[in-house]
């Protein structure tokens, strides 16, 4: 019964990878990030345990995006100003 219930619905077949095909997906993968990026990482491959690693910058453009900009010494004297009013409120 259920065999002809997953007949009916064009059953999900999953593909499994081999080995060969998963790394081949993901180098590519990581190849296309590092294209994209400006300062290009330098990569060290540990021929021990095969282990490949990418140092990467301090600090990635998109990460200096997320964060707050730099505030000037005198909006920053502004801003204590203002905190020190609204606590006295």
């Amino acid at each position: 019964m259920f065999k002809f219930i997953k007949s009916r619905l064009g059953g999900v077949k999953t593909v499994k990878e081999n080995q060969r095909q998963t790394v081949q997906r993901a180098l590519a993968e990581v190849n296309e990030v590092v294209a994209l990026m400006d300062a290009k990482p330098k990569i060290v491959i540990d021929p021990a345990t095969g282990a490949v690693e990418l140092e990467l910058p301090e600090q990635m453009p998109d990460e200096a995006l997320a964060l707050p900009a730099p505030v000037p010494e005198a909006d920053a004297e502004v801003a204590e100003e203002v905190e020190d009013v609204e606590k006295a409120a």
